[in-house]
């Protein structure tokens, strides 16, 4: 089943390395990309895309609010079909598990094209189950009980947790034979090669029994941990050095024993440059 496809992101190198991607595994024509809500509004009413990729953060309209503006949209005319929505976040932990439960897809920064072709294989299912249940029922509304499910489950998630609590739980590590528990503030980064994780402290490094770096995420603090490539997780506060590097791209120089350097995807250079005020 080809899909058409709308791209709303503030970032421009977001939007293009998603579009890279998405010309490579094929059977997506990219119909219009916005780079702030009220863009994104505007491309869904007029290109009626069958799936909208929507950065959770943006300028105008964040993209909670112009799904909640899609919805009442609908609500006026009925007959318009919800886009399926999968958001991109590099940031909101909540929002990640509540997309899990409800059923709406989502993807981290930086992109992965594995889990951009899981995303859209997910897509494609749900257009045929949709399909299907209009046959029997023409009042189908698509996704939108699920959309509105995920809005309604954010409004009520709790308060974060206090800042000063963040970052204590143990991770655990295999390392010559044994297993360490290591507290998760003194890990400087993890990486993956090859399906294993590995994860490095100032003192110690060893393997996470994690399968995916989407797994490790899950442990740790979302204030203290940054995916800033998709082959590496990094601790902001075992950061040495920023290193300039090709091409106005960037390198992380951390503080473990080797002074191990980290490469920062285009995709988050932005998010390096407010970090550090670059």
């Amino acid at each position: 089943m080809n899909l058409t496809a709308i791209i709303a992101d503030d970032e421009e190198l977001a939007r293009e390395e998603l579009a890279y991607l998405l010309e490579k595994i094929g059977g997506v024509e990219v119909v219009g990309k916005a780079s702030n809500g009220i863009e994104a509004f505007d491309l869904v009413r007029t290109r009626r895309p069958d799936l909208a990729f929507m950065d959770v953060q943006m300028p105008g309209m964040d993209g909670f609010a112009v799904i909640k503006k899609l919805l009442g949209a609908q609500r006026e005319r009925p007959q318009q079909t919800m886009p399926q929505i999968v958001f991109a976040t590099a940031y909101d932990r909540y929002a990640v598990r509540a997309f899990e439960v409800n059923a709406v897809d989502y993807l981290l920064k930086p992109f992965d094209r594995t889990r951009v072709q899981r995303t859209l294989e997910k897509v494609r299912g749900r257009l045929s189950d949709q399909m299907a249940a209009m046959q029997v029922a023409k009042d189908d509304r698509g996704n939108a009980p699920q959309l509105a499910a995920v809005l309604k489950m954010l409004e009520e998630r709790p308060a974060a947790k206090d800042p000063g609590k963040l970052g204590a739980g143990k991770v655990v590590l295999r390392a010559q034979n044994r297993l360490l528990l290591i507290d998760q503030r003194e890990i400087c980064y993890a990486s993956i090669e090859e399906g294993a994780i590995s994860v490095v402290t100032q003192n110690a490094e060893g393997c996470s029994n994690c399968r995916t770096l989407d797994d490790l995420m899950e442990q740790l603090s979302p204030e203290d941990f940054w995916r800033v490539h998709r082959s590496f997780v990094v601790n902001i506060h075992h950061i040495r050095e920023v290193v300039p590097w090709f091409k106005s791209s960037y390198q992380l120089r951390m503080n473990d024993r080797k002074q191990s350097e980290i490469p920062v995807s285009r995709a988050q250079t932005k998010r390096l440059r407010e970090l550090f005020n670059l």
